[in-house]
């Protein structure tokens, strides 16, 4: 079984995979054509655009070996120093989690084909805009709508996946991918510390989610971890290195995309202010199931997170993400388009059309299209939660990613009680994880938890 998607859709992301690798992929079109939907000739077509190399004039390099990617890194703060009182930090780790779930509610029904693809002609950003519009919610100041308008005007719809976080409905956090990772996060750092790797995160993952919980990226890592291990005799090979390869790369056109990159909060919340740390935790992470990209936009994201802690000006903590993903890369150069873009944009809707616009080529649920709407939303919103939260979400693509990265880094910065009480009320306190010991479970619980971590890891580091 394919896993995620049927062969021959995988078949034609991995074409596209590879072309943004940098290989040269001239005639492999045609023969994806010609293979339809024949199972054995599509392994064929796959086994052969696997073995293409990266062209020599490609202008990117982009290692997926952890010394490479610390050699190409451009000079940065490794680890910021804060003095804050115990109920400053608590305050902080509170405001974290808050803030991502209140960007995760608001973004988790927009998170539909409408607004990831388009849809007759519109980018998503304008279906966006047209859906709140036609439920008399423009500006964006709560949660989605439950009815717009625009259902009959522009068929446009909502996600079969949201249940309860439009804005007639919300009364917690509803299950979510972007907030299970980050309990998984915190899960291993306190049973294992900062003693772990890929293996272990294979490990809790057969151990906690169930099959239908993992997506894209998630999926097929899941399904070829399973052919590496047992439960019987689950002890980490002695050429996991080998096998990890294979459990990251088999089947997997879906390496660069967002997957990495939205399970690194509960381990950067672990090392609050040390965003060096916080990078190589989400490089282990990362590495189980992405490469190059995918795993630098992890440790972006959570150098960003970590140092939110410490560090109050977001021009600043996207300097530090920056800092800790190679220079070289290509998401380092989408980074710093965004930002570029988000300097010059004279209005939101100006943002969030040239940010579409530039990134178009990406899948709406890859790393760096995304990556680079977070560090433009962060720019954008300044110290306003609201702003930079709201703008992340219009932007479309992968809207409850964007929304859940960005309140998480806000909220760490502002602390929970700078966050509107009009996004934090609704929510009662309260998060469905859909995880044994998780359903339900309070957010406060969850910060506390992981401020005491922080706590007991602070003192190795």
């Amino acid at each position: 079984m394919a896993g995620w998607e049927r062969l021959q859709e995988m078949m034609a992301f991995e074409l596209m995979q590879r072309r943004e690798e940098g290989c040269n992929v001239a005639g492999f079109q045609e023969k994806l054509a010609l293979a339809g939907k024949d199972e054995t000739k599509l392994m064929q077509f796959y086994h052969e655009i696997m073995q293409l190399p990266v062209a020599e004039d490609f202008p990117y390099h982009e290692p997926t070996a952890w010394d490479e990617i610390r050699s190409l890194r451009p000079e940065g703060p490794r680890k910021l120093k804060a003095v804050w009182s115990e109920a400053e930090w608590r305050n902080k780790f509170y405001g974290a989690w808050l803030g991502r779930s209140v960007g995760c509610a608001l973004g988790k029904p927009l998170e539909y084909w409408d607004y990831l693809y388009g849809k007759d002609g519109r980018p998503g950003w304008e279906n966006v805009e047209l859906w709140f519009r036609g439920a008399d919610a423009w500006p964006i100041k709560g949660y989605t709508p439950g009815y717009s308008r625009a259902a009959e005007q522009y068929g446009l719809g909502l996600s079969e996946w949201s249940h309860v976080s439009t804005s007639d409905k919300i009364k917690y956090m509803e299950s979510d991918d972007d907030l299970r990772y980050t309990i998984l996060g915190l899960l291993l750092l306190e049973e294992k510390g900062l003693d772990f790797d890929s293996w272990d995160v294979g490990k809790l993952w057969h151990s906690r989610l169930t099959y239908s919980q993992v997506c894209t990226a998630e999926t097929q890592a899941y399904m070829n971890f399973a052919q590496e291990t047992s439960h019987l005799k689950g002890d980490k090979p002695e050429d996991w290195e080998l096998r990890q390869e294979r459990v990251r790369m088999y089947l997997n056109p879906y390496r660069e995309w967002i997957g990495a990159a939205i399970r690194v909060d509960g381990l950067a919340y672990g090392v609050a202010g040390n965003p060096e740390l916080a990078a190589e935790l989400a490089y282990r992470d990362a590495s189980f199931s992405h490469v190059k990209n995918g795993i630098y936009a992890a440790m972006f994201n959570a150098a960003m997170i970590a140092a939110a802690f410490a560090e109050q000006d977001n021009e600043k903590l996207l300097e530090i993400g920056l800092s800790e993903i190679p220079k070289t890369s290509r998401l380092a150069a989408d980074v710093i388009k965004g930002i570029e873009i988000a300097h010059q944009a004279k209005s939101e809707r100006e943002l969030v059309s040239r940010i579409w616009d530039e990134f178009s080529h990406y899948d709406p649920v890859h790393s760096n299209n995304n990556a680079a709407l977070v560090a433009a939303s962060l720019i954008y919103g300044g110290n306003d939660f609201e702003k930079a939260v709201v703008t992340s979400v219009y932007g479309g693509m992968d809207t409850d990613c964007n929304g859940a990265t960005v309140g998480s880094i806000m909220g760490a910065k502002l602390g929970a009680d700078q966050l509107p009480s009009s996004w934090t009320e609704p929510l009662n306190d309260t998060l469905y994880a859909d995880l044994i010991g998780f359903d339900p479970v309070s957010i406060s619980s969850l910060a506390e938890r992981s401020y005491q971590v922080f706590l007991k890891l602070r003192q190795k580091v």
